[in-house]
């Protein structure tokens, strides 16, 4: 482990909107860090009204709490980026815990990979019946379709993390979050470090915990703007598309595909994908609930199945009715001079 030094002062920034039933939990941890160095930390608050801002302030009154107006994440970053002082800036949401070993883990491993962004993984912890099992189903192939920071995996370098522990001079290199990339702006981000001869590198070592969406409504919108979002990035970057991430949009159309031969008498053709989709979801869930033993996986399909609809209808609805001002590729800067 590489010793801090007192040089080694980080900001954590905090993009939060609504977020005063689970923003406290944020705030112990990162109070409760065995950090060396000075930590500074910042909360953007969209919220309607002043409970975010009130707990923030209840917990720790020497945090800085600016105001997003935009309410998005990118702007909240933003804006958090302004007022950041220190040379290292650790991003955390509003709905993570980080361990009391983070800090000092992610800063060791940036300075020893000599990295531009360090992640690692998200840990979905469920509360209820519902939310354990959305956390089963961001932690199997089945939901997360193989990413690294959601499934775990060796030491190296990807395309993208979950959070990030940055070097400042990099970001100020390339500039501030994409205000046009209302979601993914985290993969947008590293895919422009990674094109300024950067290296995004994944710690396993690292986990933060997440807490899922506490409802059904609550997912589905939550997937459908991850899918708006991935078309948006897919418009700017058109190399940086992977398999997993068109995989939703095509069981979409083809289940509307599946429809229609359905209508047209071809029942039987019709029938194959549903039924090989719903096949891979009810095994898929029976499947994890033994091996994870929880009865929570009986909601497995149920969960798969929105993440999966959503999804793919938020990205075509993107890609046949998208907004009519176009994302802009070239980022202003938030970083002092």
């Amino acid at each position: 482990m590489v010793a801090e030094s007192p040089s080694d002062s980080v900001s954590v920034i905090i993009p939060a909107r609504n977020a005063a039933s689970t923003i406290g939990s944020t705030i112990e941890s990162i109070l409760a860090q065995d950090y060396a160095g000075a930590v500074e930390l910042i909360v953007a608050d969209g919220s309607k009204g002043p409970a975010t801002a009130q707990k923030v302030r209840d917990l720790a009154p020497d945090a800085k709490i600016v105001k997003n107006p935009k309410k998005t994440t990118p702007e909240g970053l933003n804006a958090a980026l302004r007022v950041a002082s220190a040379p290292i800036i650790v991003r955390c949401d509003a709905h993570s815990q980080l361990p009391p070993t983070y800090l000092r883990q992610a800063v060791a491993s940036l300075r020893r990979t000599g990295a531009a962004n360090v992640g690692g993984r998200q840990v979905p912890v469920g509360r209820s019946w519902f939310t354990r099992a959305v956390a089963l189903a961001q932690t199997i192939w089945l939901g997360t379709g193989g990413a690294r920071h959601r499934q775990g995996g060796p030491e190296g370098a990807v395309d993208t993390v979950y959070l990030g522990t940055f070097r400042r001079e990099a970001l100020a290199k390339i500039g501030d979050f994409n205000a046009s990339c209302r979601v993914n702006e985290d993969y947008e981000v590293n895919w422009r470090l990674r094109a300024a001869g950067e290296v995004v590198w994944f710690d396993p070592a690292l986990r933060a915990i997440y807490q899922p969406r506490q409802d059904l409504k609550g997912l589905a919108r939550q997937y459908f703007n991850y899918g708006r979002g991935k078309w948006t990035m897919l418009r700017l970057y058109p190399t940086s598309v992977r398999l997993r991430q068109v995989a939703a949009p095509l069981l979409v159309l083809g289940l509307v595909v599946s429809v229609a031969l359905a209508g047209a008498g071809s029942v039987q053709i019709a029938a194959a994908l549903p039924a090989l989709w719903l096949g891979a979801l009810v095994g898929g869930g029976l499947w994890t609930g033994v091996r994870r033993r929880d009865s929570a996986a009986l909601l497995l399909p149920l969960v798969l199945a929105t993440m999966h609809l959503c999804w793919g209808c938020g990205f075509l609805s993107a890609l046949f009715f998208p907004k009519r001002r176009a994302p802009d590729p070239i980022p202003r800067t938030a970083h002092p001079k």
